[in-house]
């Protein structure tokens, strides 16, 4: 059976608007559970359908057998940080065994997600990457303020290490995964494969990935680069919101703040 959840939210002309849906296949032999868009903190910063929060989660790990298998599908560019420690934290208290297979890429907090499984399948044309955490922000700010965000951001990269070290292959090193963070690296299932407890298999070519952030990281492979994966409407967003912000520090600075 493939079961299918609606949300929505209510307008401010009290009517109901549908914000997306998330598909769970609950069929005769198995769960599946699958993360294909951004890690997003709730309904209402959705791009598209395939965006994920933690409260469409919940709603499916309701629902599901803890007697039978969940299999977990990311393909995911990353997102909210604090979204995605919910949802690893929300699948890691489920009792049912949990099989996790990344079919293109699980970057970011998307790689924290990926590690939630009691096995976790990398495939060597697939990939993840980690990095530390940052914020975007914009207005006024004195210095007393961004230190904090600065220390906020620390506590933030502890959080993540403390999933990466639990899932640790004997030998390795939380340093080194402290470094790679730092630096962004970006790992194939072969080289994840040397840090952490995660098994490897040959595949096909690796599904395509679309996301909204990867124009915002450093180190992105050449293959997922500068791609319109998510279609001229979530451009269109992108650009309007840039846009609005840019109006934003414009009547700021008008302002002299």
């Amino acid at each position: 059976m493939i079961k299918t959840l609606e949300f929505k939210s209510k307008g401010k002309d009290g009517k109901l608007n549908k914000v997306g849906n998330m598909e769970f296949r609950n069929e005769s032999t198995n769960q599946e559970l699958y993360f294909y868009g951004d890690i997003v903190s709730d309904s209402w910063g959705k791009w598209c359908d395939e965006d994920k929060c933690p409260q469409d989660v919940l709603e499916i790990l309701n629902s599901i057998d803890e007697n039978r298998d969940l299999n977990i599908y990311i393909n995911s560019g990353g997102g909210s940080v604090y979204a995605g420690l919910a949802i690893y934290n929300q699948l890691k208290r489920k009792k049912c065994n949990k099989v996790v297979r990344v079919d293109g890429l699980a970057a970011s907090i998307a790689s924290v997600i990926m590690l939630a499984g009691d096995k976790v399948i990398i495939p060597k044309t697939a990939q993840t990457m980690i990095h530390e955490p940052w914020i975007g922000i914009w207005g006024g700010f004195n210095a007393t303020e961004f230190r904090k965000m600065a220390d906020d951001l620390d506590v933030c990269s502890e959080t993540i290490l403390n999933v990466y070290s639990e899932n640790l292959r004997e030998g390795a090193n939380i340093e080194d995964i402290r470094t790679m963070m730092h630096e962004e690296t970006w790992l194939t299932g072969d080289k994840a494969a040397q840090y952490f407890n995660i098994e490897v298999e040959d595949s096909v070519i690796a599904v395509a990935c679309a996301s909204n952030y990867f124009e915002e990281y450093k180190n992105i492979p050449n293959n997922l680069r500068n791609k319109d994966n998510k279609g001229e409407k979530e451009l269109e967003k992108k650009d309007a919101l840039e846009a609005e912000k840019e109006s934003i520090l414009e009547d700021l600075y008008l302002f002299g703040m």
